[in-house]
């Protein structure tokens, strides 16, 4: 399981992706974030988000979340919502909520960040994470959330 290839994503388990991403140079993640395969892989993804979702951490959060990935082929951005309330996540590939916090990255950067290869926070100070909006919720992000660790 060396080779990034999204067309067997959905064979894999959490722990399984996560070793991928770990395992694959960023210029291999790049090259296949910017091809016809993106949608597949960033659909994979968040997907998987409510399953992964830990309603015993997120209390009594309620919040629009928007993540932007940059680097589209067309040189947009794809931006998915995720709906955090009454211990549910749901996911949504056309925003239709104002966000409360919303996060914008690089595919790879992002990549990273949902297999549990990078820190969110460094990758804040360093700019290549901006967050808009609920910085403390931006903070807590991570452990709403069961992230595989490869």
């Amino acid at each position: 399981m060396t080779d990034f290839d999204p067309a067997n994503f959905a064979n894999y388990g959490p722990k399984e992706f996560a070793q991928l991403v770990k395992s694959t140079p960023d210029a291999k993640i790049a090259e296949v974030m910017s091809g016809e395969l993106r949608g597949k892989v960033l659909s994979e993804v968040f997907s998987r988000m409510p399953q992964i979702f830990r309603a015993d951490r997120a209390r009594a959060t309620n919040a629009v979340l928007h993540w932007n990935i940059t680097g589209r082929p067309d040189g947009g951005t794809d931006t998915y919502e995720i709906v955090i309330e009454n211990g549910t996540c749901t996911v949504s590939e056309t925003p239709a909520r104002d966000p409360k916090l919303s996060l914008t990255m690089g595919p790879v950067e992002f990549l990273r960040i949902v297999s549990g290869g990078a820190n969110p926070v460094m990758m804040f100070m360093t700019g290549k994470l901006k967050a808009k909006g609920d910085l403390g919720l931006a903070a807590n992000i991570a452990n709403l959330f069961d992230i595989p660790k490869a």
